[in-house]
């Protein structure tokens, strides 16, 4: 079992930043597949960005060139860099791990954008 702890998630004023912290417990850490989901009221959950073992990355349009995934492997710890944020970008952000088989999401942070 691999619990995800997300943190960062907070109020902020439209063209503000935030960053949000995921951090994984277990041991494949540094094999596996990072992700980052959001879910507003009403609306599917949907990618943000994920990051692979060899750190290659992927963004929705909706948030490239604004928003940055990262991993330290040494702090078993996903990041997401959000800046110039929108009032579109609130929602619930949750947390993914991906390795083979194994499939496991955080409880969510809210993130609000104020306009």
């Amino acid at each position: 079992q691999v619990q995800l702890v997300e943190s960062g998630g907070d109020l902020v004023q439209a063209g503000g930043s935030l960053r949000l912290s995921c951090a994984a417990s277990g041991s494949l850490f540094r094999v596996a597949t990072m992700g980052w989901y959001r879910q507003s009221p009403g609306k599917q959950r949907e990618l943000v960005a994920t990051i692979r073992s060899d750190y290659s990355t992927n963004y929705a349009d909706s948030v490239k060139g604004r928003f940055t995934i990262s991993r330290d492997n040494a702090k078993n710890t996903v990041y997401l860099q959000m800046n110039s944020l929108k009032p579109e970008d609130t929602a619930v952000y949750y947390c993914n791990y991906q390795f083979a088989m194994l499939d496991y999401w955080g409880q969510g942070t809210q993130v609000t954008v104020s306009s």
